[in-house]
């Protein structure tokens, strides 16, 4: 049974990168993985004075607008490294909170499916013909989780 996520406030929602689940990444906090993710972007850039206003924004909606502003210049690599990134931050959030971490750990084998109506790239899109990409990770990070030994886990979530 393949499993579709998409809000943070629906079955499976802690799936979503709005989920107020925080990470730290190279000792900085970041309130979801959006926050984090969105503020890469600009990395290097001569517009990375936005990374603190993405950092503080109030919601992972308002911070997903401010990395979207296509006025902004992104660093060159982005479509290189974008999914890399993306990984490091799901990682981080599945290895930090033990109680999401279950979830994750409980689909099993079942395929993850970011049900996105518009996004082509991290989700299934509107006919179902999107590349998943955030799907993958999750996939990807499940593998891992249950590959590391659980001392393992909880050092690398208290540091």
């Amino acid at each position: 049974m393949t499993i579709y996520f998409y809000k943070a406030w629906q079955p499976y929602g802690c799936f979503s990168n709005f989920s107020p689940h925080g990470i730290i990444i190279q000792g900085t906090y970041w309130s979801t993985v959006e926050h984090y993710y969105q503020a890469q972007k600009f990395v290097g850039t001569k517009d990375e004075v936005i990374i603190p206003l993405i950092h503080s924004a109030e919601t992972p909606e308002k911070a997903a607008e401010l990395g979207r502003c296509s006025t902004r210049q992104l660093r060159p690599d982005w479509e290189i490294v974008k999914t890399t990134i993306m990984r490091t931050a799901v990682l981080q959030k599945f290895r930090t909170h033990a109680g999401i971490r279950e979830i994750l750990l409980a689909t099993g084998e079942e395929l993850l499916v970011e049900n996105s109506p518009t996004d082509y790239f991290w989700g299934c899109g509107g006919n179902k013909s999107g590349q998943n990409h955030l799907g993958k990770i999750l996939m990807s990070v499940r593998s891992e989780l249950r590959h590391l030994p659980a001392l393992e886990v909880l050092a690398e979530s208290n540091s």
